[in-house]
């Protein structure tokens, strides 16, 4: 029969009730439409990392819907009763564990076994707290079934050292231990290249032409390439003289140029002296070996007749162009010879030592180490399978719970494992706060949540964090950015948070209500501050002036002020009397319609006139409110939600508290350093009323 589902409804969607083994196990079965998310970060999130990269079958940083389902299917196949992953807790009988499969099996020996390793061999339960050392006592063992070989775990002297010759060469992995070592694969690679190496080094000594001054050859050819190019462009040089008398000058370098060099100060490691030739040049003349050389080449040169020269023609103190050919000749067959080196950097350990480890036959006695290595696969393997039951059985139906429903979070037993901590900040505590990594890049999807964001930058010690809050209550008045807050997270620790950007959006229907009274007062406010801050900059720039005209000696006469202009101020105070009489009958016509009303239908009109100015505030903001969605929130952190998480009001506001009194608090209402009211201005009012009904009354509104 197919399996009964229960469904409940929050956030304006439905989501499936998790509440027994059996639910867990059918999950496979469930349309995953119907669940509320498909894959989320494993990182950001307040989830055990270690389970979740566990759950995380291709280490890519997400759990997906598939692997949850993977998870659920491993645990529940590995116990008796699937129950047990609903009841949780990190502690798990051995007789819970299903024997009659080879897995539960192989499971329960490796269990008995860490239990004996503990010095607990009659214990009837195995808990998380028994698997802290585990990983130490695996990675003691002289193996521990990773494959990899450290030199540490070697006894043999020649076969240790054989085995740092390949981590120099081949590179290592770390071990269990975190020791560094070798694989089979490192292993096959280093000794198949010091075998091509040694092969084709064989080649070279087998033929004389290849190597025509023995083991010397490869230092001699190192000093002929150090100075080839050079000797080759001095010759070169000669042969143009030869061809035109004319050439030799300008080849060997002209006055001018050693004019400049002679204005500098001048070494012969310096490039102006190495750029000159060799030597003088002279038609068909020989390269000089001893005197006349260009100082940057002479040490050189001096290496080319000690290691080269001197051994292959003798000793010489010049040679000719024929015998620099011969000479290079020489060299042909080790150029061609080098090119066929084979890759790889197992020459740098010197063919005497490459032909001493394949002759001691090493590659055998490490791949019998690395097979007894594996051969321990298994058995450590079921030890890290007891550990992945452990952190199943206490944490799966936890994240099943913030996955494929949202049930922690919406329920309000517990805080979704999105749910970072609790900024406070501006009077309030606001429990949806997420971590984020880029403020720029998660507010620039987040906008479409339709919440109110704050930013903020965290700082405790040396550690650093960001974070995005959600403001579902109260208004945004004194929200900007650069006021600081205290975040606690999920451990109860504090950090210093600092707002660094705010996403702007309604909060609630009080803020939008008196938003348009709100913005008027600060608009009249701010054409009141101007006013003043001219008058008063006018005013003192007025006064320096005339103090510093005071002060300075009159030079001629001041031109005469302009007359008073009585037809242009004429029309500015017409101007202003229309002003105030197209105002004042407006006022009056007002003030004359809510008048002609009866005592009761007063309230409801002037109720109407408020609604008129707050209700498309308070309509477009509850429209907005209607709307919010914490997917965007979530997805710009990487999640996938699969729903419209809806934040209704009632739900938004739970998520956001205001500074409240404790209840039964004694308030005193005397504040000794308040403010002292003045009384003039209510007199100022009634006198004003009273001329207002006057005015009213003498242009007839009430009637004859």
């Amino acid at each position: 029969m197919a399996h009964t589902w229960n469904f409940f409804r929050a956030g304006g969607f439905d989501q499936v009730q998790i509440d027994t083994g059996e639910d867990l196990v059918c999950l496979k079965d469930l349309n995953q439409k119907l669940w509320v998310a498909l894959s989320c970060p494993t990182r950001g999130i307040e989830f055990d990392s270690r389970t979740l990269d566990m759950i995380d079958a291709d280490s890519d940083g997400r759990v997906r819907a598939g692997e949850v389902l993977s998870a659920i299917d491993w645990a529940a196949t590995r116990l008796k009763d699937a129950d047990l992953l609903v009841k949780g807790g990190d502690r798990l009988l051995l007789s819970d564990i299903n024997e009659e499969t080879d897995e539960g099996k192989a499971l329960l020996s490796s269990a008995r076994h860490i239990l004996k390793s503990l010095g607990k061999p009659d214990a009837e339960e195995i808990s998380m707290s028994d698997m802290d050392d585990i990983e130490k006592i695996v990675a003691g063992w002289e193996f521990n079934g990773d494959g990899v070989v450290a030199p540490l775990q070697v006894a043999d002297g020649n076969l240790r050292a054989t085995i740092e010759d390949i981590i120099k060469c081949s590179g290592s992995l770390p071990d269990r231990s975190g020791e560094q070592g070798i694989s089979r694969e490192i292993s096959d690679k280093f000794f198949a290249e010091a075998q091509n190496y040694s092969d084709w080094y064989a080649k070279g000594e087998s033929d004389p032409a290849i190597l025509p001054l023995g083991e010397k050859t490869q230092e001699a050819a190192e000093v002929y390439a150090a100075i080839k190019d050079k000797v080759g462009d001095y010759f070169t040089r000669c042969q143009l003289a030869a061809f035109d008398a004319r050439a030799a000058l300008p080849l060997s370098r002209s006055v001018e140029d050693y004019q400049h060099l002679a204005a500098q100060s001048l070494s012969a490691g310096s490039e102006e002296v190495a750029s000159l030739p060799l030597a003088f040049i002279v038609a068909d003349q020989p390269l000089p070996l001893i005197r006349g050389i260009n100082p940057a080449w002479k040490e050189r040169l001096d290496a080319l007749n000690a290691k080269v020269i001197s051994p292959m023609l003798g000793k010489k103190e010049s040679m000719t162009a024929e015998e620099w050919d011969g000479l290079c000749a020489r060299f042909t067959a080790y150029e061609a010879w080098q090119k066929e080196k084979p890759a790889g950097n197992v020459s740098g350990l010197g063919i005497a030592r490459i032909r001493e480890i394949l002759n001691a036959g090493d590659k055998g006695g490490i791949e019998a180490l690395i097979d007894k290595d594996k051969a321990v696969e298994a058995e450590v393997n079921s030890i890290h399978a007891v550990e992945r039951l452990l952190r199943y059985k206490r944490d799966l139906y936890t994240l099943v719970n913030n996955f494929v429903s949202f049930r922690n979070f919406y329920t309000g037993r517990a805080k979704g494992i999105f749910q970072v901590g609790t900024l406070y900040l501006d009077g309030r505590s606001c429990d949806l706060t997420v971590r984020v990594e880029d403020v720029a890049k998660h507010a620039a999807f987040a906008a479409m949540s339709g919440i109110c964001l704050v930013y903020c930058e965290c700082v405790r010690g040396t550690e650093k964090m960001n974070i995005a809050t959600a403001f579902t209550a109260g208004d945004s008045d004194y929200l900007m950015v650069g006021r600081n807050g205290v975040f606690y997270d999920r451990k109860g620790c504090d950090w210093d948070a600092v707002v660094v950007r705010i996403v702007d959006n309604p909060i609630s229907i009080r803020q939008a209500f008196w938003s348009p009274y709100k913005k008027l007062s600060k608009a009249i406010s701010e054409a009141l501050q101007k006013f003043a801050a001219t008058r008063a900059s006018s005013a003192e720039s007025q006064m320096i002036k005339k103090v510093v005209e005071n002060g300075k000696e009159v030079v001629s006469p001041q031109p005469p002020k302009p007359p008073f202009d009585v037809g242009k101020f004429a029309g500015i105070f017409a101007a202003i009397g229309l002003a105030i009489g197209a105002i004042g009958g407006m006022l009056a016509s007002v003030i004359g319609g809510v008048l002609s009303l009866k005592y009761w239908q007063i309230p409801i009109a002037l109720l109407g006139l408020l609604l008129l100015i707050s209700g498309p505030a308070m309509m477009l903001a509850w429209f907005k409110l209607k709307r919010r969605n914490l997917a965007p929130i979530l997805d710009a952190n990487g999640w996938a939600v699969n729903a419209r998480a809806r934040i209704n009001i009632p739900f938004g506001t739970s998520l956001t508290s205001m500074a409240v009194l404790p209840e039964g608090s004694h308030r005193a209402l005397t504040d000794p350093y308040a403010e002292k009211k003045p009384v003039w201005p209510y007199y100022v009012l009634v006198l004003a009323a009273l001329i207002a009904l006057f005015g009213l009354r003498y242009a007839g509104v009430f009637g004859k």
